[in-house]
């Protein structure tokens, strides 16, 4: 039997299902010398209208990204294609959180994920294989219900993007749990009423929505 207070979980997908992009942005930033944390300093910089933002929205394509962030890590005083941070982007899966999807729905409870993600994959597990495309293909039908910001024209953290969820699951935000690895996405969510989970780690996620949910997870 599902739990009495919430019917659904919400996931992020990079840095959640997967591992977190931030570790190979960082990986890719002292392979070329760069500051740490750089790629999230360019990407923080007009996070409404930057070239990051613009490709999560789909409004530009691959070789428009490339260029446009190019300039904007060169205003930086660094140079960095947008080609190389996409390079890098795909994630590993964590076999536990896969795992607790299925337990979840054996439990009863509807899962469903919003991705902020670029319209050439999923999320921050972008497939560079036919392997890898397949595996990740299989984690999302497990998903009731799949937004992607490359499709919605919309990306967290705009709230619009919480409630179309909702609308889809035909549930009130208080009826659901919302799991993402940045705090600035799972603000809004709490503000909408969902309980906000922020995933700093596969475990602590995992010990966080079980204590929630009380039912064992992982």
């Amino acid at each position: 039997m599902a739990n009495k207070t919430f019917a659904a979980v919400i996931f992020d997908f990079g840095g959640v299902i997967t591992s977190s992009p931030f570790e190979a942005f960082n990986r890719l930033e002292a392979e070329r010398g760069l500051p740490q944390d750089f790629v999230r300093q360019v990407n923080a910089l007009n996070p409404d209208s930057n070239a990051w933002a613009r490709f999560e929205r789909a409004e530009i394509g691959a070789a428009e990204f490339d260029s446009l962030f190019a300039a904007e890590a060169a205003a930086q005083g660094h140079s960095l294609p947008g080609g190389d941070v996409l390079a890098v982007l795909a994630g590993t899966v964590r076999p536990a959180m896969v795992r607790a999807l299925d337990q979840l729905k054996a439990a009863g409870y509807r899962i469903a994920c919003i991705t902020n993600n670029v319209p050439t994959g999923h999320g921050a597990g972008l497939a560079r294989s036919a392997d890898r495309s397949d595996a990740l293909e299989q984690i999302f039908a497990r998903f009731e219900h799949v937004i992607e910001s490359s499709k919605a024209g919309v990306r967290k953290p705009d709230p619009r993007i919480y409630l179309m969820m909702c609308e889809k699951l035909e549930l009130a935000p208080a009826d659901c749990i919302y799991l993402d690895d940045l705090g600035v996405n799972c603000k809004p969510a709490a503000q909408l009423g969902m309980a906000a989970i922020k995933v700093t780690g596969e475990a602590q996620a995992l010990a966080d929505l079980s204590a929630l949910l009380a039912l064992p997870l992982g």
